[in-house]
């Protein structure tokens, strides 16, 4: 194959990863199955090496192909595989488009910062701590952009055309229920929507290359790569058209030369090179260059420290800080804990591993799942947790589990789910309008799927809720029927650990009948 085609290879390539992404993030009837998602998802970078570190074997094998590709190719990780790079070069294009001549240049590697960055997301992998990952990582930055921008409107656009269709008597489309979370979560996807579309309109993959620590920590190990872009000096006619086209500026026309370190493999110069100059080459390393050989060898060391530090890194702990929220209300509620989905083992687990994606947000079906805002505390911002102000989660759904990239939340099994116990049902009678308005109620009792909340004899023939905490599996269903407005009277305080529950044995009611009586009808 001509090299000339390895562009269209590219790009189709890319627009599949693209568009199986997007779709995923924009399933609103949850039609996609999850094995679906997988086929996608592990070869993510992040959530990959996050899944190699915590489970070596079959979950590891995107981390490796990861790996591998770029110790063959170079970064075609970028330019192929990840959705926030693709959308870069949707905006690259439509720059084209706006302007007709639209020409790159060379540009500074800006090293500091990029090294800065890659450390301080190292660091914060290996500390626990995954807020600079939440930040940076660009799979899961793509998710909240789509999930908390576009999606919205998508909704609101198909909502709008679904209510005019039903007045004029047409059921075609069918509106679809969305919970919008806070507008201070809408802040930070929005700035690095902006931020992204900037750079990219103006100078094409510079986010790339001076902000995305996987693109650093990729752009390291493609100097050993088998294969390398360079220009072949005998070949090269000084048209400079290369450097023109290099979204990603790492061309020197003046000295025929590639820094390959930044090249991100859009192959934009194999299609405008009029005389073959620009060639992937074979990576020959000099003997007689002792220097050199010293410098390659502190690097590898450099490289394998860095991926055996990735093996082991989920291994550290990290102290979890406590949440109180205070109401204002008869009685104060104090929550210790958010509640973590199911799956999740304990929040620790959760928020070492979490990068906020928000896939689980975009497929849960009760949409329960909401961004969180300082619910974990400021390192944990904007990473999921059970909303049951917003909904609650369904007793026969597990959709969260199967879609995790990063095993943040564990697969489990229906059963198993069942008995989960995320948190335990917490009563406050003051706030109980049985108490405050001595009128029957029960939606609390009548809404839990394990019936850990029973009604008991009151006073006036009334019955008040108690909650058994032993069949509890914090399901909210109990908080969110509570009628109780503002502050409601039975809430969910989160486990730092989930705990499985008792089942509750259903009692047998014997009746006797007579069957030698007349049939009554």
């Amino acid at each position: 194959m001509k090299l000339v085609h390895l562009k269209k290879v590219r790009v189709i390539i890319s627009l599949t990863f693209f568009l199986a992404l997007l779709l995923l993030f924009m399933d609103f009837g949850n039609v996609l199955s999850p094995s679906y998602t997988n086929y996608f998802t592990f070869l993510q970078f992040i959530p990959s090496a996050i899944k190699f570190a915590g489970l070596v074997g079959l979950s590891a094998a995107g981390f490796i192909i990861i790996m591998l590709l770029t110790l063959l190719f170079g970064r075609v990780y970028c330019s192929t595989i990840c959705p926030l790079g693709t959308l870069q070069d949707l905006f690259s294009f439509l720059s084209r488009k706006l302007k007709k001549k639209k020409y790159y240049r060379k540009k500074k590697p800006y090293k500091a910062l990029r090294y800065a960055l890659l450390g301080l997301a190292i660091l914060s992998l290996f500390t626990g701590y995954m807020i600079i990952v939440i930040w940076l990582d660009p799979y899961s930055n793509f998710g909240r952009i789509i999930t908390l921008l576009i999606k919205p409107i998508i909704i609101f656009i198909k909502n709008s055309v679904a209510f005019i269709l039903i007045k004029n008597r047409i059921f075609y489309l069918n509106p679809v229920e969305i919970i919008y979370p806070s507008f201070y979560l809408l802040l930070f996807p929005l700035f690095v929507f902006s931020v992204v579309a900037y750079l990219s309109l103006k100078e094409g993959r510079l986010f790339c290359n001076s902000i995305c620590p996987v693109g650093s920590f990729l752009s390291i190990l493609s100097k050993f790569s088998l294969l390398k872009i360079d220009i072949e000096a005998k070949n090269c006619i000084g048209c400079k058209l290369c450097e023109r086209v290099c979204k990603a500026g790492c061309i020197d026309r003046e000295n025929k030369a590639i820094d390959f370190e930044r090249c991100v493999s859009c192959y934009n110069c194999f299609t405008v090179c009029p005389s073959e100059g620009v060639k992937y080459k074979l990576r020959y390393k000099s003997k007689k260059n002792s220097a050199l050989s010293e410098t390659d060898y502190g690097k590898r060391k450099f490289i394998a420290n860095t991926l055996s530090y990735l093996a082991i890194f989920s291994s550290l702990s990290y102290a979890q800080r406590k949440i109180v929220s205070k109401l204002p209300s008869k009685v104060a509620i104090r929550k210790k804990f958010p509640v973590s989905p199911p799956g999740s083992l304990s929040i620790e687990h959760f928020k070492d591993k979490c990068t906020a994606c928000h896939l689980c947000v975009s497929s849960c079906p009760s949409q329960v799942l909401q961004p969180s805002y300082l619910e974990y505390g400021f390192i944990g911002m904007m990473q999921p947790m059970m909303n049951y102000e917003a909904s609650f989660c369904n007793y026969d759904c597990i959709i969260c589990s199967q879609v995790c990239p990063t095993s943040a939340i564990m697969p489990v099994k229906l059963e198993s789910k069942k008995l989960t116990q995320l948190g335990k049902a917490n009563f406050i009678k003051e706030n109980c309008i049985v108490y405050t308005e001595g009128t029957d109620c029960g939606a609390c009792s009548e809404h839990c799927p394990t019936k850990a909340v029973n009604m008991v004899p009151y006073k006036n023939k009334l019955v008040i809720p108690e909650v058994s905490d032993e069949y509890c599996i914090g399901c909210g269903a109990c908080e969110f029927a509570c009628p109780v407005k503002p502050y409601k009277a039975i809430y969910v305080d989160g486990n730092p650990v989930h705990f499985t529950a008792k089942k509750k044995e259903l009692k047998k009611i014997d009746v006797k009948v007579d069957y030698k009586g007349d049939f009554p009808f």
